[in-house]
């Protein structure tokens, strides 16, 4: 069973920047595409950015020139590197681990942008 544990989430003020981290357990995170995916209240769960085990990257034209997906296999860890924070950013921020036998999510870490 793989674990995912977000990481970095806050509150921020618009224009801001932070950086969530996703720290996977066992043996898949390589082998893996990694996605955000963020909720907001009364809304749809939605994707903002992935990045496959070769490192090809899909990022949402709502994000495009603000985030950053990235990936460090050696440490099992991925990242979303967020800057020129806006209020619609404001949401939960969900890790997802997937490949095609498995797909994992973490538990969600809140992003607020707020002045």
């Amino acid at each position: 069973q793989v674990q995912l544990v977000e990481s970095g989430g806050g509150l921020v003020q618009p224009g801001g920047s932070l950086r969530l981290s996703c720290s996977a357990s066992g043996s898949i995170f390589g082998i893996s595409a990694m996605a955000w995916y963020r909720q907001a209240p009364g809304k749809e769960r939605e994707l903002v950015a992935d990045i496959t085990s070769f490192g090809s990257i899909y990022v949402d034209v709502s994000v495009k020139g603000r985030f950053t997906i990235s990936r460090e296999d050696a440490k099992n860890t991925g990242y979303l590197q967020m800057h020129s924070l806006r209020l619609d950013d404001t949401a939960v921020y969900y890790c997802n681990l997937h490949n095609s036998l498995h797909n994992y999510w973490g538990q969600g870490t809140q992003v607020t942008v707020s002045s």
